[in-house]
Formats: C-alpha cells, sequence, structure tokens
C-alpha cells in the first residue's frame, strides 16, 4: 500500500487481496489486483495526488463487479475494449460488436 493510506483503505486492499487469493490467483497478481482497485478508488475519491482521466471517468470497481457478478467473468468490456481499438487506430471499429473487437485487437478466446 502507497505510504499515508487511511485504515479504511489498507482493509480494503487486504480484503480485495483476499478475495483474489480465494479465486484463485498466485499472491503477486492478487497484490497487483488489490493495489489497482485500491488505488482508483483513492484517485476517485480525491485521496491522491494525481489522478489519470480513466481511473476518474470510467466506471467504478464495485459497479463493473456488480454487473459482472451475475454473469461470471466476461474479461474486458465493451468500452474498454473500443477504446483500445480507438487507441490502436483499428478501421471499422465503430461498426464492431464486443465479439469483432476481440479478433481486431487479438484478444479473441
Amino acid at each position: 500500500m502507497p505510504r499515508g493510506s487511511s485504515p479504511k483503505r489498507e482493509r480494503q486492499y487486504e480484503h480485495i487481496k483476499e478475495s483474489a487469493e480465494r479465486r484463485g490467483e498466485n499472491e503477486e497478481r492478487a497484490a497487483e489486483i488489490a493495489a489497482r482497485t485500491v488505488n482508483k478508488e483513492r484517485a476517485r475519491h480525491g485521496e491522491s495526488e494525481t489522478a489519470s482521466r480513466l481511473s476518474l471517468e470510467d466506471m467504478s470497481s464495485g459497479e463493473r463487479g456488480g454487473r459482472r457478478s451475475h454473469s461470471g467473468a466476461q474479461g474486458r468490456t465493451f468500452e474498454q475494449l473500443y477504446e483500445e481499438a480507438r487507441r490502436r487506430n483499428v478501421d471499422g471499429r465503430s461498426k464492431m460488436n464486443k465479439a469483432q473487437l476481440l479478433r481486431a485487437l487479438g484478444d479473441a478466446d
């Protein structure tokens, strides 16, 4: 955890890390997931000195988890895939659905 984190964020970090480990993530990956999630929440609540635009504009971690909890793991959202395609300048991205974006980005399952 970053220096100066509040006790609430420390608890949140530990809870997320333990949850990821129970889902089968190794300890290093679980720590990364927890740190990224907590850092994003800190940025969204004005608790960090700097914040990326994505941290502030993307849906919250809790909202994303709630949307996915009923249908199982689905990977990245359509919006995330579309933004990646935009960054990579993929032609025809505006007419693509999620599966087509996955294929265009080389991430097809």
